[in-house]
């Protein structure tokens, strides 16, 4: 199986970052992310004990290996760590993605670079037409950046508005940013 998983994420790289699945080593810097009030501010709370985050991350790779998700440590191509990104909640014609974390270590387009290689995996990799996700309605700049990006706004309640982004508008992206895609030798 492990040689199915390189397989399905070898590629998941573009101009200044690559995606890698998380390892039981990435535990201190996920851990680091996550209790970081600049970036927690739209994410469930963790404790601070990175045991449990080892543990965690464990029994998340159980499901990685069963193909129900997907957590993976968003690097620039010096193998600087720049955030975390999931694919989860795998429907029969879809997929979601969150956990959406980037630091100042990330590059300048590490955002939407991070997007074209979500929508390869959920797209090219795992065959999906179209993907679904919500965004807290406080999340003013990830809202924006999928409105912007191209997703439709398909509904809200009190806390989330909920998206959807079709295989279609990913080719679109594709085309449009396809400088952003090349696989520069270096950063």
């Amino acid at each position: 199986m492990l040689k199915a998983q390189d397989e399905l994420t070898s590629d998941l790289m573009s101009k200044t970052i690559k995606l890698r699945l998380v390892e039981e080593a990435d535990a201190e810097f996920i851990l680091s992310l996550r209790l970081d009030e600049r970036y927690n501010q739209h994410l469930s709370r963790v404790s601070n004990d990175i045991e449990q985050q080892r543990t965690w991350i464990r029994n998340y790779k159980k499901n990685e290996t069963d193909g129900k998700e997907y957590y993976f440590i968003i690097e620039r191509r010096d193998h600087t760590p720049c955030g975390t990104v999931r694919v989860y909640d795998l429907r029969s014609d879809s997929f979601c993605w969150g956990s959406w974390i980037l630091n100042t270590a990330k590059t300048r387009y590490a955002a939407i670079e991070t997007a074209l290689l979500v929508y390869k995996f959920g797209f090219e990799k795992l065959g999906y037409q179209k993907s679904h996700f919500e965004v807290l309605r406080e999340n003013e700049k990830v809202i924006a950046f999928h409105t912007k990006f191209g997703a439709k706004k398909i509904g809200e309640d009190s806390e989330n508005y909920y998206f959807n982004f079709h295989r279609s508008a990913y080719h679109e992206k594709s085309s449009e940013f396809h400088h952003l895609l090349t696989q520069a030798q270096s950063c």
